[in-house]
């Protein structure tokens, strides 16, 4: 399976295998120069990246607005495009970003899944982003929300579908119970789920994935190095946001060594491995430069032996039996 081969979710819209997520437009951790991201967003088209994600809460509106001006360089139809909705930006004179270097400060982020919020966020997203539709919209991480998730905010999505606004609707989320109640509920079309298949942790596949396979809910998967330590495995690490527990850098650590027996990076196995389940159409990455994207490709589309997925499902399923 290659980056750039196409797979359809559904409600239609069709994605690459590999999309590009754009946190880093915001400048989530470090500013990133507006040529900068022209030239990543230039470097994924002619890659064969068919797929973009996006947010309000991505800089307060910066990576949307970032990102709309640069793909407006390329045909509508040549390009799929994602963005979130339950946060609205209202003014403000008094908070600073410490996440997102490049976020607009005069705004500040509102939490709101009624079904006016919902209308008014994807509007504002449209402007944002000078766009007439977006392809996929999520409800963005109703934590705290799950009640106005399911009966305002979904019902909301449900009416841009109908009005052929939006082709496929969903939710995402770092954990896996909103999301399964979501497809168990309602007839959601994709959720995204983070951090939540990966080789550091499967709990997704316990209730989540079945139910999306029963109901023909597409998954994408995303935060597939959890937070940096399934892509460099130290002690200053992060895994879910937080610094890394010491058992899981040694878990990563041990993957990595028993990956290199095969020739398979820790890289490779990590940006690969959502893909290989069936409930799972398409894994978004975010990169900060056209160099970082290149080799999320080449870790993405070179194949690992058999013999190296043998070792991977052998040490899940020890780590699987400890955790128990």
């Amino acid at each position: 399976m290659k980056h750039d081969e196409l797979t359809k979710l559904k409600g239609g819209a069709v994605v690459s295998r590999l999309g590009l997520g754009t946190a880093q437009l915001g400048g989530l951790f470090s500013s990133v120069a507006d040529e900068e991201g022209q030239a990543l967003i230039d470097a994924a088209i002619d890659r064969g990246i068919h797929y973009f994600d996006t947010a309000p809460h991505y800089g307060k509106g910066v990576s949307e607005k970032r990102l709309g001006r640069y793909l407006a360089h390329y045909p509508r139809d040549s390009w799929v495009l994602s963005s979130k909705v339950g946060r609205l930006l209202v003014p403000t004179d008094k908070e600073d970003d410490s996440f997102f270097l490049d976020a607009d400060n005069s705004v500040e982020r509102l939490n709101d899944y009624s079904e006016s919020g919902i209308r008014r966020s994807f509007e504002e997203s449209l402007e944002r982003m000078g766009l007439e539709s977006i392809d996929i919209v999520y409800i963005h991480d109703p934590d705290d929300y799950p009640e106005e998730a399911i009966k305002f905010a979904y019902p909301a999505l449900e009416k841009l579908r109908s009005e052929g606004l939006v082709k496929s609707i969903g939710i995402g989320m770092n954990y896996n119970e909103i999301p399964t109640r979501m497809v168990n509920e309602t007839d959601i079309d994709v959720v995204m789920n983070a951090g939540r298949y990966t080789l550091l942790d499967q709990s997704a596949a316990d209730e989540l994935f079945p139910a999306a396979l029963k109901k023909g809910v597409s998954i994408v998967s995303v935060g597939v190095f959890n937070s940096g330590v399934l892509a460099h495995p130290s002690p200053d690490s992060h895994y879910f946001y937080e610094p890394a527990p010491a058992k899981i850098v040694a878990r990563a650590l041990e993957f990595q060594s028993e990956l290199q027996q095969f020739g398979v990076t820790l890289k490779q196995a990590a940006i690969q491995f959502p893909i290989r389940h069936e409930a799972v159409a398409c894994v978004v990455v975010g990169c900060r430069s056209a160099a970082s994207l290149n080799q999320n490709i080449e870790n993405f589309d070179r194949e690992v032996p058999a013999e190296a997925w043998e070792v991977v499902d052998e040490l899940i399923a020890k780590y699987r039996k400890q955790d128990l």
